[in-house]
């Protein structure tokens, strides 16, 4: 098992969303080994990214959960923005949205995303799906931020 904590960006304005992830965090196993960090729109989520303004020394996440409909930068111009930057590239981003629309799915997987994920419609089945993702990526093999230097 992992001794490092997993670090999550989250990208959502939705306030109750934003309440579902924490909780869900804050349940089982990924308590004590998550950091959350959230940002409500996709101007702030690449500010977070690149460490401009009040982000300056942000920790680099190992994990995006990344809205699609975003006030000031859509999700898919931060997912492009994301894939399109060497240094960020290999952090896998989850799309989790509303949206059912088949081209957001393919513009989202052809951007780069690790996972296009339907928000469910209940708050305790979003909840599941956040523990399942995050279960998910817990166990699974992340490269280190000095692995992001390395060639493709």
């Amino acid at each position: 098992m992992k001794s490092k904590k997993l670090r999550i960006l989250l990208v959502e304005d939705n306030p109750d969303d934003v309440l579902i992830a924490e909780r869900s965090l804050m349940k089982g196993a990924m308590k004590d080994r998550s950091e959350l960090f959230v940002v409500r729109d996709g101007q702030e989520a690449l500010d977070f990214l690149n460490h401009h303004g009040t982000h300056q020394g942000a920790p680099r996440p190992d994990l995006i959960l990344l809205d699609l409909k975003l006030p000031k930068v859509n999700g898919h111009e931060v997912l492009a923005e994301i894939k399109s930057n060497d240094s960020l590239r290999r952090i896998p981003v989850i799309v989790m949205t509303v949206s059912e629309r088949e081209e957001d799915m393919v513009k989202a997987y052809n951007s780069g995303a690790s996972g296009y994920i339907t928000k469910p419609p209940s708050s305790a089945e979003f909840s599941k799906v956040i523990e399942t993702v995050l279960d998910y990526w817990r166990i699974s093999e992340l490269p280190s931020e000095a692995g992001s230097s390395v060639g493709v």
